[in-house]
């Protein structure tokens, strides 16, 4: 190598001579692990001691046996006309509308008018009762008299349909007393109740108005 003046450092020489380390170092590797693996075995099985006995002495699930399918379900047997004369005798008779023998059809049921069940009537002047000490001695008699002795008393509102004569031609309850010898009673007293009719637009007209009935011990 020519002399060109320059100084190696350490660091240079180590890397110019790397190559013949490396080298060395790949030979001294091999032949370890030669030795290791070729001449001293260090790596052997060991003999566990197992047997084919203790491979017998496993329990193995019992066999599972898969069940068949079911058989195919047969196809229905096609109709077959029958060789056997029916006699006309035994057949029914044909029916016809001609032929209903249970006379004339009951006639529909009418349509339920105003007065049938409670609804609203247009009107602008209320109805007025014109006989009041009429209807409170018609309470006093209707009063249940074991209610009255104990001091039991109650209201009970009723729906009237007052006619255009001012006369209660239907009534029912429309909001009991709880009491149903009073609610009875309530019923025997407003027919005797008699009205100025109601107005709607200066014309007399029927209506549905709601009236309480109240008994109470004076």
């Amino acid at each position: 190598m020519e002399d060109t003046g320059i100084r190696l450092t350490a660091n240079d020489r180590f890397k110019l001579a790397s190559p013949k380390w490396t080298q060395a170092g790949f030979l001294v590797a091999v032949c370890l692990h030669f030795g290791l693996f070729v001449l001293v075995r260090p790596f052997e099985a060991a003999d566990l001691g197992g047997g084919a006995n203790e491979i017998e002495s496993i329990n193995f699930p019992p066999e599972v046996r898969i069940p068949p399918p079911p058989e195919a379900i047969a196809r229905p047997a096609a109709p077959r006309i029958s060789p056997i004369d029916i006699s006309d005798e035994i057949t029914i008779e044909p029916t016809t509308p001609d032929r209903f023998r249970g006379g004339q059809l009951p006639p529909p049921p009418p349509e339920a008018g105003p007065r049938d069940r409670p609804s609203f009537i247009p009107f602008d002047t209320h109805p007025v009762m014109l006989n009041q000490a009429e209807v409170q001695r018609e309470m006093e008699r209707e009063y249940p008299r074991a209610l009255k002795d104990a001091g039991i008393g109650g209201s009970v509102e009723m729906w009237l349909y007052v006619s255009e004569e001012g006369v209660v031609e239907n009534f029912e309850i429309k909001t009991s007393s709880d009491k149903a010898l009073l609610d009875e009673a309530a019923g025997r007293v407003v027919p005797t109740m008699r009205f100025a009719p109601a107005m709607n637009r200066e014309k007399v007209t029927a209506v549905w108005v709601s009236q309480w009935v109240t008994f109470q011990v004076n």
